[in-house]
């Protein structure tokens, strides 16, 4: 999740009979949806002995204070790792991941009946999902062909907060409400619902 540090875990097994001495390099870039890099956030390089049929598992962790500040919108993290077996004839294996951060900020609350031409309020919360605290928040509120920026105070690490907003449905069927909450530290966490609106 956006925010937390992200732990993987390598497994490498010997499938043959013979000890292994294989060695691991290991990085990590955000990326964008394109697969470009933007920046290194993580190298590392380990040593693995394997004995005849053994496996082993190495932990990988990147920590959010080591990615945070170099994450895109696209909040898309490659993580390869370059496996070369020691003492023999350049053995390489690649492993490559991409990992896509969920968002978990934007709940969007709807009473369970919505009539057209009579008053709705929703309840919207957000969230700094971040270890450090965020400014310079805005909510940008899109219905029936219209936005509100809403700019609001700023959040504590970790603090979730919560905004009425009210309307007034203009015609009956489905409405579709989006939001997008961004501050200084991260942008564009989108959250959307549809409304189903009754007739009077």
């Amino acid at each position: 999740v956006f925010g937390k540090d992200i732990t993987l875990i390598l497994i490498l097994n010997n499938l043959s009979s013979d000890h292994k001495t294989v060695k691991v390099d290991m990085s990590a870039s955000t990326i964008l949806y394109t697969r470009r890099a933007v920046a290194e956030v993580m190298k590392a390089t380990t040593s693995v002995e394997l004995g005849s049929k053994q496996g082993k598992h190495i932990r990988v962790k990147i920590p959010y204070s080591y990615y945070g500040k170099y994450l895109t919108t696209d909040k898309r993290i490659q993580v390869t790792a370059l496996c070369e077996v020691m003492h023999t004839h350049g053995v390489k294996l690649l492993v490559e991941k991409t990992i896509i951060l969920e968002d978990t900020n934007i709940i969007i609350k709807v009473p369970r009946r919505v009539v057209v031409n009579k008053a709705v309020t929703l309840e919207i919360s957000y969230a700094n999902p971040l270890p450090e605290p965020v400014s310079r928040c805005v909510l940008l509120v899109t219905l029936m062909n219209q936005q509100v920026k809403i700019h609001l105070a700023q959040l504590a690490p970790r603090e979730r907060s919560k905004i009425y907003f009210e309307f007034t449905p203009r015609r009956t069927g489905p409405l579709q409400l989006q939001v997008d909450f961004s501050c200084d530290k991260f942008s564009h966490v989108k959250g959307f619902v549809t409304i189903a609106v009754a007739a009077a």
